[in-house]
């Protein structure tokens, strides 16, 4: 396994007291532990549409089979950044293997036991050698299509899958950082959450429950009790907010009594009162997508939406 300094020790530390300075807990550690792992691996298998929809699933190989086809016979590398447990990677690399006489996989994740997870679900398809799990922060990562070019041939023709990713990131940040990945040949392909039906807000309320449920809230406050805030501390709540004309669902722990923490060797307070954002999901539209991809210099080459409208995979290129 190959760490990138964005996840060595001391990076991880200070990223997550910055983040707690601010009031909000940064999207990584909510993944970052091997118990917090199977929490949201939990989540994963009850709540996600991909593993409980057999029409969400379609999309996905509906989305494989339209991007094959492209530089076949040649080598490959599936690079699936922010992998989680490598169900849906291991299902295009079946598809990659046929084609392609050489196909190497780079399954990347913040948390190790991800990427341990996604490698024993891709030896299914390759041999380990072929697989390279790398550990890193993809929003912390600008060096990190350098770091790609010493795992395999800059040479080789490169698939990156964003899964699961583009709700949980700050679409500034994040699209950027992509648009820079992608080389002439390049492929992306990324999943967002939508918004279903014709009203924005309405679409947003619907998909409400997917969140608000036990899993979810175990899932989530397992990073407070790991960190000594006990559960008795405060309440969780969800809501939806408005950022920038998208909408998004979060989820704040708020105190109902004062409590002193030591991280780190810092002293934080949380006054009663005060809420500690621990979770937000964007969801879109197929406009919003567009609009917000455009601004980076990115376009959407073909789509595979699901029947409920909740689920979308985009295949994304350069502009």
């Amino acid at each position: 396994v190959i760490v990138h300094h964005s996840q060595f020790p001391h990076a991880v530390q200070r990223q997550l007291l910055d983040g707690l300075r601010l009031g909000q807990v940064p999207p990584k550690f909510l993944y970052d532990s091997d118990r917090q792992t199977q929490k949201w691996l939990a989540v994963h298998r009850a709540h996600s549409p991909s593993r409980t929809d057999a029409g969400v699933q379609s999309i996905y190989d509906r989305a494989f089979d339209e991007s094959l086809g492209q530089a076949a016979d040649e080598a490959v590398c599936l690079v699936g950044l922010g992998c989680g447990g490598g169900q849906k990677d291991t299902r295009y690399l079946a598809k990659l293997k046929s084609i392609h006489p050489i196909v190497d996989y780079v399954p990347c994740d913040v948390s190790q036991a991800m990427t341990r997870v996604a490698r024993e679900a891709a030896a299914a398809e390759l041999p380990l050698e072929r697989i390279h799990p790398l550990v890193c922060d993809l929003a912390n990562a600008p060096d990190l299509g350098q770091v790609l070019d010493t795992i395999v041939s800059p040479q080789t023709k490169r698939v990156f899958t964003f899964f699961g990713m583009i709700p949980n990131l700050e679409p500034d940040v994040i699209l950027p950082r992509l648009a820079e990945l992608l080389l002439e040949g390049d492929q992306l392909l990324l999943s967002a959450n939508l918004a279903p039906g014709d009203n924005y807000r309405i679409g947003v309320e619907v998909v409400l429950p997917q969140y608000d449920n036990a899993e979810t809230r175990d899932w989530l406050l397992s990073f407070l009790v790991g960190s000594g805030v006990p559960t008795t501390a405060g309440r969780l709540r969800f809501g939806i907010e408005e950022i920038d004309e998208l909408l998004r669902i979060v989820a704040d722990f708020e105190f109902s009594e004062s409590l002193e923490l030591s991280i780190g060797g810092e002293s934080f307070e949380f006054a009663a009162g005060r809420p500690l954002r621990l979770f937000f999901s964007y969801r879109h539209t197929e406009q919003t997508l567009a609009k917000r991809l455009a601004k980076h210099s990115l376009a959407i080459g073909a789509e595979q939406i699901d029947s409920s409208a909740e689920e979308g995979v985009f295949r994304v290129e350069r502009a």
